[in-house]
């Protein structure tokens, strides 16, 4: 990317909720926001480089509805950031976050799987498509509140019958493009740990949210 739309980036540093990755207005250390106290999230931590605004918002929607396929390298770099310098966890595998059958016919492509792709080739993991699919067709999250939204997505994910046993004693890195309330992310955890991971962490391009003074 150039120069001017390097800049128009919003990225998102410490301070921050050490949970969703909401960023916090005022320094302080081992942050939870309001969001995750009052609901903990199923996912173990959140990692997000940007804001879902400016620049962040505009590559989101070019790759999701554009098709702007050569955005995911560079935006799957800007992911693999906040990951390297965060976690010490090594990860097993990237699992994407499945789409539902009919938006997928509509789109014909999964920006989360181009994402997971992209990723995988930053950080040397292999990514699997197949064991976590959507199994409930939900309507659309965008004008839902964030209760609604977990309601929503709630038992939405299942594993295949053929990978059954295949997330057991696994660490996974869910992958998507946005973070909003994370409702999404937290029923695909919730699915993989009943499957068995050990631990599932989400590294979104972009984080929604605005930050917050306490």
């Amino acid at each position: 990317m150039c120069g001017a739309c390097w800049s128009a980036l919003d990225p998102i540093a410490d301070p921050k909720c050490s949970q969703c990755s909401l960023p916090f207005a005022h320094e302080s250390d081992d942050l939870v926001c309001g969001a995750c106290l009052s609901k903990p999230p199923d996912f173990d931590r959140a990692f997000t480089p940007v804001l879902y605004a400016d620049k962040g918002r505009s590559l989101v929607l070019a790759l999701k509805h554009g098709g702007l396929f050569a955005a995911a390298p560079a935006m799957a770099r800007m992911m693999a950031g906040p990951v390297r310098s965060a976690s010490n966890k090594g990860y097993d595998m990237l699992v994407p976050v499945p789409l539902p059958h009919f938006r997928l016919l509509s789109r014909r492509f999964n920006q989360s799987q181009l994402l997971a792709a992209a990723l995988g080739r930053e950080l040397g993991l292999s990514s699997q498509t197949l064991g976590l699919v959507r199994t409930k067709a939900t309507p659309s999250q965008g004008t839902l509140n964030r209760d609604k939204r977990f309601k929503n997505v709630n038992s939405a994910f299942s594993v295949t019958k053929k990978k059954a046993d295949f997330f057991k004693g696994k660490r996974l890195l869910l992958v998507d493009d946005v973070l909003t309330t994370g409702a999404t992310a937290s029923a695909c955890a919730k699915t993989l740990k009943k499957a068995g991971a050990i631990s599932v962490d989400i590294a979104a391009f972009a984080r929604v949210g605005q930050p917050i003074s306490g």
